[in-house]
């Protein structure tokens, strides 16, 4: 079992962790500007699928549409933040690892 923590009013607050984002994400970088954690990040996605990184050197019509790469799942403190920003309700979230 999980414990849960104490807030400052003495309520019991169960933290739940970002794990994923599927792929209906839209890339609005809602979720990225309220994290403090620097637990995600906007990537491009290509036509055929691939995934780009910062640095590959793709040009802009290279990218088919944008969306939010977990890649620091770590960093993540519980917070919630970033599911109550996001429009498409796309990411999962757990309790412990």
């Amino acid at each position: 079992m999980v414990d849960s923590f104490v807030s400052r009013d003495g309520s019991r607050w169960l933290p739940e962790y970002l794990s994923q984002i599927d792929a209906s994400c839209i890339g609005c970088g809602r979720c990225f500007k309220v994290c403090s954690r620097d637990v995600m990040h906007i990537r491009g996605i290509t036509d055929s699928g691939e995934i780009l990184r910062d640095g590959d050197g793709a040009d802009d019509d290279e990218v088919e549409r944008l969306l939010m790469i977990v890649d620091h799942p770590g960093r993540c403190i519980g917070c919630g933040a970033c599911a109550r920003v996001c429009p498409k309700n796309c990411q999962t979230h757990i309790t412990s690892d």
